[in-house]
């Protein structure tokens, strides 16, 4: 007898009392119409076993627990005596994933958004995982700008109950934003308005930028600069009222279009300080930049209220709460605050955790930080441990993060946040001259050796007339209390035969030696070093005279004991972009008596990087000055090669490469000399189009600069100088460096190089 128990079993799924088939004891199970499916992974779901006496109740939890898995598309269960028999109907399997018209993106990458929604080979298919996988391709690419996006999908039945799924994609066009409209603007044109906005329609450098698409984030960013340049010029009751964002019908042009309401503009009557001050209030009143009878400026009332709570963290008031109450008087358009300060409970770090330093140790990092774990907060030690962190120029990235301790009132952790960036480099540098024409060199560098902060380097240089092979190594940390320790070994060939700037000689030298690092300050570093040198010299009759001479005099050999010591005070505030700060180096070298060559060389330099924020807080100015001077002692001249030059990528952009200086009256050649002056002011600034992106600076910039013999008296007449563009574009092949400069007083003799670039490649 065969029984089918499907009426039954819907009675009793909806409480019927009537009773469907009469219990039995289950003997078999059989199960009918799996393809794909183990008979195994049906019985693991089935409620029901051998031996089990049947109900209408168990009944519906079977085939309730076998829809449930989603394998099935349809399941019956039938009787046959004391055999159960399972009918199933497979649901088809997904064969394959496929794309048609995809080009904005890889295929693997939209896969793996579709594997994240339940679509993927192998899965059991579902109509409605295939719209919502759908879904999810449109909401990829709108995310990219494609607003006109259209995508169809065919399934294709396969044998073996599968099914092959193609998703046709007709990608359109990317939408730009054509038009961005603010309305209620008056006290400021609409043009200087949107210069704030990192969006804009369309210009020259939006396919570098993607600046022209829209995005809600970068909307956001803008509102909020246009918000801040109202409140920073007086405008305290400035708002935005709505913002609407609009397509056309063909789904290719944006228009944003932003309402404003200005109000009135507010000076400020007066500044009241009240609360628990702690500190003498004429203290905290060096820290109020906000001053009475200036317009209101939301920044500066920022940076006091900030200035003042940082000065209290100092003192370990990491919680301390400070706040500006305003009172407006709207007859008069004036502004008083009141800044109410409450210090809180004084607290201690507990724990500084690192996190983020995948190939830097851990020692790498907390070796610069100074302040310590189980003491007294203090603010400014923690803000200049970030800075000798992100000085390290190991990390792209620096942040610090202080959250309190859960379940104390006077405790902190210290979070000290980085993010890797590549600390190896190859450097290829090239420039163009009428007599080298293209010059090549290569060095190797790896700043930071396995994690451990140690430098090594090696540098290959293989033009006509220079060909350098030297190797280096630095240990930053030889001691525990920060002397470093660092050995150089070196190979150079000279030949300036070839160069039409410099007197013909040659030279060959090789040599090593060690140096040693000292921290005397904070900032400041002291450095000495000891090498020895040795130097062979070739010179022809079309060398120089005074060339000529010295041969003559002391011989074409030599054996140089080279003492070195040095002086760094740096306080710039990245090495990668450096927006303020500055660097102050030091540097001498003398022959020393033993060895052959008995002379000194003193050099100064000085760099300034200060920020413009009266014009822009994009824009930075860096001013450079270097000095040097050189002679011998000891009845003995400076030697010839250890003359300063001028002109060049290094100096002063737009001459020739060390053509500047005194010149051999027989040959023109380029001599040197024993003082050299150089000055260099840039005006740095992301190019414009590319929002704040600091990987990409443009510069404007004006060189001078000169070299001057023993016998001649210096004269600024004789500075030359030049002025150009520059960019730097930290790449993802890495740091490049272009210059076009133009001389502005050459005179005749002087030789000419407008063109310099260095291209290197991060690794």
């Amino acid at each position: 007898m065969k029984k089918n128990l499907i009426a039954g079993l819907v009675a009793a799924m909806f409480a019927t009392s009537a009773s469907a088939i009469e219990p039995f004891v289950v003997k078999d199970i059989r199960v009918e119409g799996i393809q794909r499916t183990e008979a195994g992974t049906v019985f693991s779901y089935l409620p029901v076993k051998i031996g089990d006496t049947m109900t209408d109740e168990k009944a519906a939890q079977a085939i309730k627990a076998l829809f449930s898995t989603g394998f099935f598309k349809d399941v019956r269960l039938e009787v046959e005596g004391s055999l159960l028999v399972v009918l199933i109907e497979e649901r088809p399997a997904i064969a394959s994933v496929d794309f048609t018209g995809l080009k904005a993106f890889e295929k693997d990458q939209i896969l793996k958004g579709l594997r994240e929604v339940g679509l993927a080979e192998s899965r059991i298919f579902d109509r409605a995982l295939v719209e919502k996988a759908e879904q999810e391709l449109k909401r990829q690419y709108l995310t990219r700008g494609y607003y006109a996006v259209n995508v169809t999908t065919t399934v294709t039945p396969l044998e073996r109950n599968r099914v092959g799924i193609n998703f046709n994609v007709d990608e359109g066009e990317i939408a730009k934003i054509r038009q961005i409209s603010i309305i209620g603007a008056q006290a400021f044109p609409e043009s200087e308005l949107l210069d704030l906005f990192q969006l804009h329609t369309p210009n020259w450098m939006s396919w570098y930028t993607k600046n022209d698409q829209y995005s809600k984030q970068k909307l956001s960013g803008d509102l909020e600069n246009l918000r801040s340049n109202y409140h920073n010029r007086g405008y305290l009751e400035f708002n935005i009222d709505s913002t609407q964002v609009s397509i056309s019908p063909d789904k290719l042009d944006i228009y944003i279009t932003i309402n404003i309401t200005e109000g009135e503009k507010f000076t400020v009557s007066s500044i009241k300080l009240a609360g628990d001050l702690l500190l003498p209030e004429e203290e905290l009143r060096k820290l109020v930049t906000l001053k009475t009878g200036e317009t209101f400026s939301r920044e500066k009332l920022t940076e006091t209220t900030k200035q003042i709570s940082e000065r209290l963290g100092n003192d370990g008031y990491a919680f301390a709460n400070v706040n500006a109450a305003p009172e407006l008087d709207r007859k008069t358009n004036q502004v008083n605050f009141t800044i109410f300060i409450d210090p809180g409970r004084r607290v201690y770090v507990r724990e500084i955790n690192v996190s983020g330093n995948t190939r830097s140790r851990d020692e790498v990092v907390r070796r610069e930080l100074r302040q310590l774990e189980s003491s007294w907060y203090d603010g400014e030690k923690i803000n200049r441990s970030r800075t000798r962190v992100d000085r390290l120029g190991y990390f792209e990235d620096v942040t610090v993060e202080t959250p309190a301790v859960a379940a104390t009132t006077d405790q902190v952790d210290v979070n000290l946040s980085v993010k890797e960036r590549p600390t190896g480099s190859i450097m290829v540098g090239a420039g163009f001259s009428s007599s080298e024409k293209l010059v090549l060199s290569a060095s190797i560098q790896q700043q930071n050796l396995f994690g451990s902060g140690k430098t090594i380097g090696a540098q290959i240089n293989t033009s006509r007339v220079n060909k350098v092979y030297s190797f280096s190594y630095t240990d930053p940390y030889y001691t525990v209390d920060g002397i470093s320790r660092g050995f150089d070994v070196y190979r150079r060939k000279t030949d300036t035969s070839s160069l039409s700037t410099v007197g013909t000689y040659g030279s060959s030298s090789y040599g090593g030696g060690v140096r040693y690092g000292l921290p005397i300050a904070e900032d400041d570093y002291i450095s000495v070093g000891l090498a020895v040198d040795s130097t062979k010299l070739t010179i022809d009759s079309t060398s120089p005279t005074i060339y000529q001479q010295y041969v003559n005099t002391f011989g074409s050999a030599s054996t140089t004991l080279l003492g070195t010591v040095g002086w760094l005070k740096e306080t710039i505030d990245s090495r990668l972009y450096p927006t303020k700060g500055a660097s102050d180096r030091l540097f001498g070298e003398i022959g020393l008596p033993g060895g052959s060559l008995h002379y000194y060389r003193l050099t100064y330099q000085h760099q300034h990087f200060i920020p413009l924020p009266m014009f822009s807080k994009k824009f930075t100015l860096m001013l450079n000055g270097e000095l040097g001077y050189a002679d011998g002692y000891g009845a003995k001249p400076l030697p010839f090669f250890k003359n300063f030059y001028a002109g060049g990528i290094g100096s002063v952009r737009g001459y020739d490469i060390s053509s500047l200086g005194p010149q051999d009256p027989a040959t023109g050649y380029s001599l040197g000399g024993n003082r050299r002056a150089i000055g260099n002011a840039e005006l740095l600034f992301p190019l414009p189009g590319t929002g704040q992106d600091k990987s990409l600076r443009l510069g404007f910039f004006v060189d001078g600069g000169q070299v001057w013999s023993k016998q001649q008296q210096i004269s600024m007449g004789d500075v030359r100088y030049s002025a150009g563009f520059s960019l730097s574009w930290s790449s993802p092949m890495g740091p490049l460096k272009f210059s076009i400069a133009s001389p502005l007083n050459d005179k005749p003799g002087d030789r000419i190089q407008r063109l310099q670039f260095q291209l290197g490649t991060m690794f």
